[in-house]
C-alpha cells in the first residue's frame, strides 16, 4: 500500500510538471509573439504609412493565431479523443516551436518586401494551430489524473503556465532591452526570444515522452469505441454546452490582451513611458495573476468552478469601467495598479476554466469539446481586442478601452448561465 501511494504521488507530480511546463513553452512561444507584435513588427515587417497603421497590421497578424485555434483545436482534438491526449500533446509542442523558430530566422519587410508579412502570417497561423492543440489536452491531463475533491486545483497548473510563460518571454525581451541599444535590438536581437524557444521545446517534449495515458481515458477507450469523427458528436449532441463554454471563456482572453499587447503598444507609443519601465510593470502586475490561479483553484475545490468564474466576471464588469481613464492618466502608479487589478482577476476568470470546461463533455469528447470551446472563445475574447482597443482610442479616446471588457464579461456570464441552468457536468469533486 505504500508503495501504491508514493507510485501515485511520483505520477502525478510528473502529470503536474508536464502540464505545466509544456503550457509555458507555449504560451511563451505565444506572448514573445504577441510583445513583438507590439514593440518590434510594426516596423520590421510591414510597410510604412503611419505608425498607427503598422500597428494595426501587426495586431492583425497577431489576430491569426486566434483563427487558427479553433481549427487546432478540431484536428488535435479529433486523434486526442480517438488515440490518446499524449501523442496529441507532443505533436502540438513540435508544431508550435517549429514555427515559433522559424520566426526568429525570418527576413524583413526591406529585405524580401511583401513575402515578409505574408511568411510572418503564416508562421503566425501555424502557432496558433499548435496552441489551438495544446491548451485542451493539459487540461485533460492534469484533471483526468486528478484524485477526488482536487480537479480544480490540478487543472490550474496548466493555467499557470500562461505567467510563466508571460514572465519568461517579456523577462527576456527586458534583459535584451537593458544590454542592448536599440539599433541592435531592431536588428537582430529580437530574434533572440524566438531562436530560444527551441530549447524550451526539448525541454518539454523530454517531459511529456514519460507520460502515460490518462486513466479515465484508458478506462472509456476500453467501455466503448471513440467516435469516428467526435467533432461531429459534439455539433450533434453538445452544441449548446459548447457555445455556453465558448462564451464562459471568452472574458479571460478579453482581459489578458487589452491589459499585455494593448497596453504595451499604448503606453510605450501613445504614453511615451520608456519600453523597459513598462515591461518592468507589466512583469510586476503578472504576480497578481498567478496567485489569484492558485487561489481560484482552491475556492473552486471548495465551491464550484462556475461560482468562481462568475465573481471573477462580474468583478471584470466594474474594472473595465476605470480601466480607460485609469490608463489614460500617463502615471505610473495608476497604470501598474489597474494592470495588477486587471490581471488579478484574470486569474478568476481564467483559472477555473482547466476544471469547468473538461465537465462539459463526457471523456471521448473532452478533448474536442474542451479545446474548441476555449479557443473560440479566444476569437470572440482576444483575438479582436488590440485591434478594437486602437480603434476606440482614435474613434472617442482611451476612456472607452476597458468597456470592451466589460461587454466580454456580460457576454461569458450569459454562457455560465446557462451551464448552470442547464445541469452540465460543473461538479469538480
Amino acid at each position: 500500500m505504500a508503495s501504491e501511494g508514493i507510485g501515485a504521488m511520483l505520477r502525478h507530480k510528473r502529470v503536474l510538471a508536464a502540464s505545466l511546463i509544456g503550457t509555458a513553452v507555449e504560451f511563451y512561444d505565444f506572448y514573445i509573439y504577441a510583445t513583438a507584435a507590439s514593440l518590434i513588427f510594426p516596423s520590421l515587417f510591414f510597410p510604412s504609412s503611419s505608425p498607427t497603421a503598422q500597428l494595426m497590421a501587426s495586431y492583425g497578424s497577431l489576430a491569426l493565431a486566434f483563427f487558427a485555434r479553433p481549427l487546432g483545436a478540431a484536428v488535435f482534438g479529433h486523434y486526442g479523443d480517438r488515440i490518446g491526449r499524449k501523442a496529441t500533446l507532443v505533436t502540438s509542442l513540435m508544431l508550435m516551436g517549429g514555427s515559433t523558430l522559424a520566426i526568429g530566422f525570418l527576413p524583413t519587410y526591406q529585405m524580401i518586401g511583401w513575402w515578409a508579412p505574408l511568411i510572418l502570417c503564416i508562421l503566425r497561423f501555424g502557432q496558433g494551430l499548435g496552441l489551438g492543440g495544446e491548451w485542451g489536452g493539459a487540461a485533460l491531463l492534469a484533471v483526468e489524473n486528478a484524485p477526488p475533491g482536487w480537479r480544480a486545483r490540478f487543472g490550474m497548473f496548466p493555467q499557470l503556465g500562461a505567467p510563466v510563460g508571460f514572465i519568461a518571454a517579456n523577462g527576456l525581451f527586458l534583459i535584451l532591452g537593458m544590454f542592448l541599444t536599440d539599433e541592435d535590438f531592431f536588428a537582430w536581437g529580437w530574434r533572440l526570444p524566438f531562436l530560444g524557444s527551441a530549447v524550451l521545446v526539448i525541454l518539454g517534449l523530454w517531459i511529456r515522452l514519460k507520460l502515460t495515458e490518462t486513466p479515465e481515458f484508458a478506462a472509456a477507450k476500453a467501455e466503448a469505441p471513440p467516435p469516428a469523427v467526435p467533432l461531429a458528436t459534439l455539433f450533434q449532441n453538445h452544441l449548446g454546452a459548447a457555445i455556453a463554454g465558448t462564451f464562459a471563456c471568452a472574458a479571460c482572453f478579453a482581459v489578458y490582451y487589452i491589459a499585455t499587447a494593448w497596453a504595451l503598444g499604448y503606453g510605450t507609443t501613445a504614453l511615451k513611458i520608456d519600453r523597459e519601465t513598462f515591461l518592468a510593470i507589466q512583469l510586476g502586475a503578472i504576480l497578481f495573476m498567478a496567485f489569484s490561479i492558485i487561489l481560484a483553484g482552491w475556492w473552486a475545490d471548495r465551491s464550484s468552478p462556475t461560482r468562481v468564474l462568475a465573481w471573477g466576471c462580474l468583478g471584470t464588469v466594474a474594472m473595465g469601467v476605470i480601466f480607460g481613464p485609469a490608463m489614460g492618466t500617463g502615471a505610473l502608479l495608476p497604470i501598474f495598479l489597474i494592470l495588477s487589478l486587471a490581471l488579478f482577476l484574470m486569474g478568476f476568470v481564467y483559472g477555473p476554466l482547466g476544471a469547468y470546461l473538461p465537465h462539459l463533455f463526457p471523456v471521448q469528447l473532452r478533448y474536442t469539446g474542451a479545446s474548441f470551446a476555449f479557443n473560440l472563445g479566444g476569437i470572440i475574447g482576444g483575438a479582436l481586442a488590440p485591434i478594437v482597443a486602437t480603434w476606440l482610442i482614435a474613434a472617442r479616446g482611451v476612456e472607452l478601452v476597458g468597456l470592451y471588457m466589460t461587454a466580454v464579461a456580460l457576454v461569458s456570464l450569459v454562457g455560465l448561465w446557462f451551464t448552470s441552468r442547464t445541469n452540465e457536468r460543473d461538479a469538480v469533486r
